[in-house]
């Protein structure tokens, strides 16, 4: 019986397309085991959205050679997709696999065992390609799953390899989305995220001006959008609560919010894209609204929803960005008040306008930026959390932890704040009760009612 390990980097789409990956190798006849184990093929799925990304995945590709330099070695994904040269001269890297044959692995490793000859298959995502489907049937999950439902990305925001790495955007037939959140209910799966690399894009491939992308679910979907998506995962039994990956400020309208505020199961989460509260940098980025219609928009969220979450990214460093821009984004910060922000140095990405432009900053001030930045958000994260002590508060349950030599249930709350309740409970369950102030720095307590 063959062993296979494997190791993922980056985003959720990318854990989601690991879990097709294992369930494929599972139904060869493979073994899984640890990374850290030796195994006879090693699957780096990779990353490529900053340097360090790069840097990491080749880490884990030498780090597998390493464990067994018989061992097939294979990297997969964004890294594999956006420097398939650099990959394939890897002297610890014996096949390399893009974005869109992740679904192949089996069948391209079977093949290289016979004649060794096909090492690469990368294909040009440049062009028109239709949507690759799989679908799971087997999650290892039994609480929170990912639902891949888009894939690509038409924007070309100035810093970002993504579009090169994932091709244009193309959207997932809702026959299948359906189908595959249904088998997650019949699992047991109470909350389900629906994922995408650009997920406010979904549907528009289905329009006639965009048909020949994506041809998969045909002119019986011209009209569908997100929105529509949103409302079918609602009505299927078993699915407790609906979350949505990161969302660009458009599609934040009146009606998307009237529509999705009379849906009980869809969390009052929203990941809501900046990368800088400074209109002039962002139109160095190519961000393709202003820093008032942004506010307009969480302004519009919080007229539907009480104490929503709302969480971003922030690039700081950008080429020719000022001690003056970078104060207005702190300013811009403090002004939206996030409950969450994910700070990113910004990082040069070979074949973007981006890396060619004047102005590039060093990582010193970078590095300032993003402490100074840092401290801001630390203040409003905890500032979101206070805020809801003495309130009645469910969470879903996750895992058990130890704290001062009692056992602890953790799970996140609706709107994404970590709480914890005292004793062992099952994975997947509901629990609600008063948020009684602090268990750990990020972890709230909360007490039941009992």
């Amino acid at each position: 019986m063959k062993t296979v390990a494997f190791h993922n980097l980056g985003c959720k789409v990318n854990t989601y397309e690991l879990e097709m990956m294992q369930q494929n190798a599972l139904k060869a006849g493979w073994k899984i085991v640890e990374f850290t184990q030796k195994a006879d093929i090693y699957v780096v799925n990779t990353c490529s959205v900053t340097n360090i990304a790069d840097r990491k995945s080749r880490q884990m590709l030498h780090k597998a050679k390493k464990n067994n330099p018989s061992a097939i070695v294979i990297a997969v994904g964004c890294y594999a997709q956006t420097d398939t040269k650099g990959a394939s001269d890897d002297g610890s890297v014996d096949i390399v696999i893009g974005n869109n044959h992740k679904a192949d692995l089996v069948t391209i490793v079977e093949q290289y065992e016979k004649d060794h000859l096909n090492r690469v298959v990368v294909d040009d995502l440049t062009k028109s390609i239709d949507y690759e489907d799989y679908n799971i049937s087997d999650f290892k999950v039994r609480s929170r799953a990912d639902v891949k439902i888009q894939d690509g990305c038409d924007q070309f925001c100035t810093f970002c390899i993504i579009p090169y790495a994932r091709g244009r955007i193309r959207s997932r037939d809702p026959r299948l989305i359906l189908e595959e959140v249904k088998s997650l209910s019949g699992s047991g799966v109470k909350e389900v995220v629906l994922t995408g690399i650009h997920l406010s894009s979904y549907g528009l491939d289905f329009h006639e001006e965009y048909s020949s992308y994506n041809k998969a679910a045909g002119q019986e979907y011209t009209n569908y959008d997100l929105l529509d998506v949103i409302e079918a995962v609602h009505d299927i039994d078993g699915i407790e609560r609906i979350r949505l990956g990161s969302l660009e400020p458009r599609v934040i309208t009146d009606d998307f919010l009237m529509r999705i505020s009379l849906l009980t199961k869809v969390c009052p989460h929203f990941h809501l894209s900046l990368q800088s509260g400074c209109d002039e940098t962002l139109k160095r980025m190519n961000r393709r609204y202003t820093t008032k219609e942004y506010a307009d928009r969480v302004s519009l969220i919080r007229k539907y929803y009480d104490h929503p979450a709302i969480t971003t990214d922030i690039i700081v460093g950008f080429p020719a960005e000022t001690e003056e821009e970078f104060e207005k984004t702190c300013r811009f910060v403090e002004e939206i008040d996030y409950y969450e922000t994910h700070i990113f140095k910004y990082s040069r990405r070979h074949g973007t306008v981006a890396d060619t432009m004047s102005g590039q900053l060093t990582e010193a001030i970078k590095a300032k930026r993003s402490d100074v930045l840092s401290e801001v958000c630390e203040r409003h994260k905890k500032g979101f959390m206070e805020a809801v002590i003495g309130e009645h508060e469910e969470i879903l349950t996750e895992e058990i932890i130890r704290v001062d030599g009692k056992d602890y249930t953790i799970g996140h709350t609706k709107n994404y704040i970590m709480m914890g309740v005292e004793g062992s409970f099952e994975e997947n369950t509901l629990i609600d009760g008063i948020v009684d102030g602090f268990l750990q720095n990020d972890i709230m307590l909360l007490k039941t009612h009992a």
